[in-house]
């Protein structure tokens, strides 16, 4: 276990955890406010991020961007929090993972299609493209412009 000097001396202010993690202050402060997130106070009432903290931010940060709701990610920082060897816990985090990549794998798949369909588009206009240019310039010669 870290002993609370080690804790204050790896310790970051708001702006420097925004800074390290790319993250705005208000979107730390609105996790804070969630309560996804509980920095300590220093007696001026300043947050003060422990590497905890940070850790915690990064697994919220990477569960948006996975797809995954505050709640959900509320869920499984509990989760996280209680004790890791309940079975139960284990599972539920197991069937959010699996829902996601079920999710994540349906979007790749309608990914794939609408790129075919843009490629497709995308010759037809090439290829309408080059007749118009082969077109216009067989005929405007005598236009005037």
């Amino acid at each position: 276990m870290t002993d609370d000097r080690e804790e204050d001396m790896n310790s970051s202010t708001i702006s420097q955890v925004a800074d390290e993690l790319d993250i705005s202050t208000r979107t730390i402060r609105f996790y804070e406010e969630k309560g996804l997130i509980q920095p300590r106070r220093t007696t001026g009432n300043q947050r003060v991020y422990t590497p905890r903290n940070k850790a915690r931010l990064k697994l919220i940060i990477r569960g948006k961007r996975f797809g995954f709701s505050l709640d959900e990610i509320a869920e499984m920082i509990g989760m996280a929090d209680a004790d890791p060897n309940e079975l139960e816990q284990i599972e539920k985090s197991l069937r959010y993972g699996d829902a996601k990549l079920k999710e994540i794998r349906e979007r790749k798949k309608e990914l794939t299609l609408l790129e075919q369909d843009i490629l497709a588009v995308r010759d037809r206009l090439i290829k309408r493209k080059l007749e118009l240019g082969t077109i216009k310039t067989s005929t405007t010669k005598g236009e005037k412009e």
